[in-house]
């Protein structure tokens, strides 16, 4: 009796027990399910949200897209009432430090002059230097500039119906003939830009050295991009019969006197800190490859005793750019010109160097001495130069 008493108790509480966990567990599920669907209504609004935001970006940007389209379509097409086209503005992303001090003796194309050297350097501040990464694997650029040095430059700022810009400019190679502006390569232009090729030597940083260049020193630069032959060099291109006559330009020799030996050792010595030339030498060279050209203005080579200028202090001027332009060449004043054209003594100025030379009757160069020019000399201060790019 005592046994089925115990078997009596213990069943009961294996019963409560069971029923209690029961009781537990249905209340776990209720609260487990009751957080499901508050989980489950959460992230359908949290879908929904996010459904919404993703609509709403995407409308954002077409309607973007469609303000930009509509924003390009009103720049270039012209209004009626104004067929001036609106203008791009755009801003040099670097400058040109060249081995030409200024515009005279600036080779009129480029390659013409192998030894001729110019740093680009960039602005990091609109140029990062990991832009320059690869283009040290071409061997050539192209290079787009701006021709900062015109003497017309004033007329971009006027109305184009008052800026008169001509449309035939006078061709070097033809002695003053005139040709359209657009059959020439003339710096004289209503939107004056450059283009030009030159070697890749090297990249460095936020540098460019390039050689073989026709760029003057302190050309601001508006962009560059790789010379590739395949699409850029055309096989069987045609040119005009008088742009075969370039040899015309070419002189006949160049030669040096002992007297430019001496003077250039005498320059070299602080010149050639600032230098993009390892040598006095290689620097003679440049000079050689330069004069290589009759570098003369037009008025100058039709009428040479015209160059012949006298400043206030007695100095000899000339200025040997060629502008294109129906300008009329300074008259002597009050000194006699020279009695022959050998007597005539021109300048060019490369590396902060003012090179003298004469150009004879036989069209042959003598290059007589060089000197430092003191306001170019001293602007040269902390320019690339060839030890920087020495390996």
């Amino acid at each position: 009796m005592g046994y089925s008493t115990e078997s009596k108790w213990f069943t009961a509480t294996i019963t409560f027990a069971l029923a209690a966990l029961s009781a537990s567990t249905a209340f776990s599920l209720y609260f487990w399910k009751r957080k499901s669907r508050d989980l489950d209504s959460k992230i359908g609004e949290l879908e929904k949200s996010l459904k919404a935001s993703l609509d709403n970006c995407a409308a954002e940007r077409q309607g973007r897209i469609r303000a930009q389209q509509a924003l390009r379509k009103a720049l270039t097409q012209p209004k009626l009432e104004n067929v001036e086209l609106t203008s791009y503005p755009m801003a040099p992303i670097g400058v040109i430090q060249s081995c030409f001090s200024t515009r005279n003796g600036t080779p009129r194309q480029p390659v013409l002059v192998p030894l001729s050297r110019a740093c680009l350097i960039f602005n990091t501040a609109r140029v990062p230097p990991a832009s320059l990464e690869g283009l040290g694997e071409y061997s050539h650029c192209w290079v787009i500039y701006v021709f900062h040095q015109n003497t017309n430059l004033e007329k971009l700022w006027k109305d184009p119906t008052k800026s008169k810009f001509k449309a035939k400019v006078r061709v070097p190679t033809l002695n003053g003939e005139r040709k359209g502006l657009f059959a020439t390569r003339s710096p004289h232009r209503p939107s004056p830009i450059g283009l030009s090729v030159a070697k890749v030597e090297a990249v460095q940083g936020h540098m460019l050295l390039l050689s073989g260049v026709d760029l003057v020193d302190g050309t601001p630069v508006l962009d560059v991009k790789p010379y590739i032959p395949y699409c850029d060099s055309i096989q069987g291109a045609r040119v005009p019969k008088w742009l075969a006559a370039d040899s015309i330009l070419a002189v006949a020799s160049v030669s040096f006197s002992e007297v430019f030996t001496s003077t250039l050792a005498d320059c070299w010595e602080m010149a050639g800190n600032n230098s993009l030339y390892a040598s006095p030498d290689e620097f003679q060279n440049l000079i050689k490859q330069v004069l290589s050209w009759d570098i003369r203005s037009l008025a100058q080579r039709n009428r040479p005793h015209d160059s012949f200028i006298n400043s206030e202090n007695g100095k000899q001027l000339n200025d040997s750019s060629d502008n294109d332009h129906d300008e009329e060449a300074s008259s002597p004043g009050n000194e006699q010109p020279p009695s022959s054209s050998g007597d005539i003594m021109y300048h060019l100025t490369l590396e902060g160097l003012e090179v003298s030379y004469r150009l004879n009757s036989d069209f042959s160069v003598v290059v007589e001495k060089v000197k430092e020019v003191s306001n170019i000399t001293n602007s040269r201060q902390k320019r690339c130069n060839y030890s920087m790019w020495r390996v």
